[in-house]
Formats: structure tokens, C-alpha cells, sequence
């Protein structure tokens, strides 16, 4: 990699229309990813798009102004100072304000590339063009604003951020809530059948810890494979799988924990399992104030629901464990 003060003036042009056209392919793609569920947004990225390539045809009108037709091959990547970009798939399943912020980090970017271009140009006709360069930029930055403003109404944005909403429940908060009930409840039944039946913290938290991840590993997969997210518009199945298996997982390990208590201790067996029930009971509260705040359930109807089941898993083990 070079540095940027480096470059010959042709070869800052070059990388300049280089800029130009893969931003407008990027803008393009989340046009494309954003038309059917945001397509407000997705007519503001077609616009920008649009006026990346003016800006790309004038590059390329003072490209063979001054050096004729050849373009050197120069990449972002070549030069230092730009910022690596996640894969565009990683951005899109991110959400709409992932995207929105990408593309406000890539207007910034390039007009902080011209800026400093120009800051270190000495020749009086180099810094000139690279002054006008950095003022196109920053016109569309303001470009950029004044498209939100025409295409994204107050009445289309609070449309989109009902979308975005939903879409983040489905893709985040639903999957990771189903783990959480999994992995704090289903755990319940094995976790305090073994302490019963054992009175030996150690062999209780194995079991316990078999039991969090093995389910974590079975409720992701089963979330990820489930669903491919094309029809039920659920979001990426990757993401969902993930959070699914890592609530199930926490969910199963936060009333294994205390069961790493050492056994040498007074009272080791009856202060881990204290301390696991009452993990137990802020797990159920938790579970349930999520399903109040993300869920639209009644916050009573969903205490008495989840406190319910739960209890019941739990008296079961301990009543399995004391057999």
C-alpha cells in the first residue's frame, strides 16, 4: 500500500473514478436490497447513484483532458487511509440504519480523501483540480441530505421505521427470545434433577453446562435451517440462528453457574442452588418483560404465563431429582 500524498496526479484521478463507479454499485445493491420493503430509501439510493456517475463521466472528461484515454489501475485497497468495507451481504442483513450509516461513512470518506489530496499537493494547477474534486464531494454530501429530505417524508419514514422495527423483531428479538425461553426453562428439569439427586455441585454444573450448550447448538441449527427468510421476510437465517443459540445457551447457563461453587465449601449444595433460583426467577422476569416490550403482550398476562411454566419445570426436577 501507498500513501496517498504518493500519487501522481493521474493516478489520484484514476483512483478517484475508480471511487466513483464501485460507490455507485454499492448505492445500486442497497436500492435493490431496500425496494421492497423500504422503497423510499431505496429511491434516494438510485439517485445517488445517478449522480455518482455524472460525477464519474466528469472525472473521466479531465482524465483525457490531461492524460489521454489510458487509466491507470489504482484501488482503494492500494492506498492507505481508506477504511476496509465489510462484504455488502453483511451490511444489507444488518438492518436499513446499518446502511444508512454505511452510506454517510462512504460520503464522508471520499470527500476526506479529496480534502487531504489537496492538502499535499505542492504543484498550484494539482492542488486546484484536487480542491475542485474535494468540492464536489462535499455537494453531495449535501446532495445526499437534500434526496432524504425530497423522498423520505416524515409520513414515509415513520413507514420505514415500522418496517425496520418488525424487521428487527423478527430477525433478532423473536429468534433470541425463543432461546432464551428454551435455554431458561427446558434447562430447569435436568439442572435441579441433578442437583437433587446428587447433592455434588461439580456433577450438577457438567450436566447443567451439557445441557445449555447442547441446546443452544440444537435451537440454532433449528432456527437457522427452519427458515431461509425469503418467503416469511424473517431476515437473514444466519443471524437468526445465531441468536437463537447463543440466548439458549445463556438462558441454560445462568442457573448453572453457581453450581461452580466448590463442594469443600459449608453449605456448598444448598448456597449454589439458592443462588441458581433466584437467577432463575430474574431469568423469568427478564423473559417476560421482553415479551411486554417487544411482543405487545400484556405485562401480567406474560409474568403469569412464564413465571407459571417455569415453576412448574422446576418443581418437576427438583421432584424427578429427589425420586
Amino acid at each position: 500500500m501507498v500513501p496517498l500524498s504518493d500519487l501522481t496526479e493521474a493516478q489520484v484521478l484514476a483512483l478517484a473514478i475508480a471511487n466513483e463507479e464501485e460507490d455507485g454499485r454499492i448505492y445500486r445493491d442497497f436500492a435493490r436490497h431496500l425496494e421492497a420493503d423500504y422503497p423510499a430509501t431505496a429511491k434516494v439510493f438510485r439517485d445517488m447513484a445517478a449522480e455518482e456517475a455524472g460525477h464519474r463521466d466528469r472525472l473521466y472528461a479531465l482524465h483525457r483532458a490531461k492524460f489521454g484515454e489510458h487509466l491507470t489501475l489504482v484501488r482503494r485497497q492500494d492506498v492507505t487511509g481508506f477504511l476496509k468495507r465489510k462484504p455488502l451481504w453483511l451490511i444489507c442483513n444488518r438492518g436499513i440504519e446499518r446502511i444508512r450509516a454505511e452510506a454517510e461513512s462512504m460520503e464522508a470518506e471520499a470527500s476526506a480523501f479529496y480534502r487531504q489530496a489537496a492538502s499535499n499537493a505542492r504543484d498550484v494547477s494539482i492542488r486546484q483540480l484536487l480542491t475542485e474534486l474535494a468540492d464536489e464531494e462535499t455537494s453531495h454530501q449535501g446532495l445526499a441530505h437534500r434526496l432524504v429530505e425530497t423522498h423520505l417524508t416524515p409520513d414515509a419514514r415513520r413507514s420505514e421505521d415500522e418496517t425496520a422495527h418488525k424487521r428487527f423483531v423478527m430477525t433478532y428479538v423473536q429468534p433470541g427470545l425463543a432461546g432464551l425461553m428454551d435455554g431458561s426453562v427446558s434447562t430447569l428439569a435436568p439442572v435441579f434433577a441433578a442437583a437433587f439427586a446428587t447433592h455434588n455441585n461439580a456433577a450438577t454444573f457438567l450436566v447443567a453446562l451439557a445441557a445449555a450448550v447442547g441446546a443452544g447448538i440444537s435451537m440454532g441449527l433449528t432456527e437457522a435451517l427452519s427458515d431461509d427468510g425469503k418467503i416469511t421476510g424473517r431476515g437473514s437465517p444466519i443471524i437468526r440462528g445465531w441468536a437463537c443459540g447463543i440466548m439458549t445457551a445463556v438462558g441454560g447457563l445462568g442457573h448453572a453457574l453457581p453450581y461452580l461453587i466448590p463442594n469443600g465449601w459449608p453449605n456448598a449444595f444448598w448456597i449454589a442452588t439458592s443462588i441458581a433460583v433466584a437467577i432463575v426467577l430474574v431469568e423469568l422476569w427478564a423473559i417476560a418483560w421482553i415479551r411486554w416490550r417487544y411482543m405487545d403482550t400484556p405485562f401480567l398476562k406474560a409474568v403469569f404465563q412464564i413465571v407459571l411454566g417455569g415453576t412448574l419445570v422446576l418443581i418437576t426436577g427438583i421432584l424427578l431429582g429427589n425420586a
